[in-house]
Formats: structure tokens, sequence, C-alpha cells
């Protein structure tokens, strides 16, 4: 098997179990359960109030942040990170075993014939 069969190979293994698990993931993904409180805390004016007293806008920025990098991990949101995933490790599994090409120095080298 040559060297770019090898990586075709590993690259389509790779988005095929990488695809196949975000869409298993997407169709098993429920709704998230509403708060018994029946509203959020963190989405009320006082708690945006509170935090910006407390940190200033950085801290509103940074728990606005967190809470959407958490939401990405539950439900359908983490199939599509996990699609998001499999591209970037097909990426870099590709870009790490692609064969080099060969030396201009070396080429040089070589006696003609």
């Amino acid at each position: 098997m040559t060297p770019q069969a090898r990586l075709r190979r590993g690259t389509l293994a790779i988005l095929v179990v990488g695809f196949v698990a975000a869409a298993a993931i997407f169709v098993s993904a429920r709704a998230a359960p509403g708060n018994p409180f029946g509203y959020e805390p963190e989405d009320t004016k006082k708690y945006v109030h509170d935090l910006e007293l407390y940190g200033g806008k950085a801290n509103v920025l940074a728990d606005e942040l967190r809470r959407w990098f958490g939401s990405l991990w539950h439900g359908r949101r983490l199939a599509a990170t996990v699609a998001c995933i499999t591209l970037i490790v097909a990426g870099a599994y590709a870009f790490a075993t692609a064969p080099l090409p060969p030396d201009a120095e070396d080429e040089l080298r070589e006696p003609k014939t």
C-alpha cells in the first residue's frame, strides 16, 4: 500500500468514526431539563449587575464565555462540537503524516547519467 493510500484511508477512518459519533449524539440528544424555579438566576439583571459591580465588564464577559463554553458539551451542540473536532483531528492527521517532498539539494547532488 502506498503512503498516499494509507494517508487517505486513515483520514477517511477518522472522518467516518467522528461523523458517525456526532450523528449518534445528535439523534439521541434530549432537550435540557428546565430550571425548577422557572427561570435562570444567571439571566437576571441583578446577577449581571452584581457581576459587573464586583469584577467589571471583564467579569461579565468571562461569565458569558464560561456559560457558552459549558453549553458546547450538552445535547445537540455536543454533536456539532464532535463534528468540528473530527475535522480538526483529520486535518492534523493528514498534515502530520503527509510525505515530504524530496529536498532540492539532494536532487542537485545526484550524478546525472
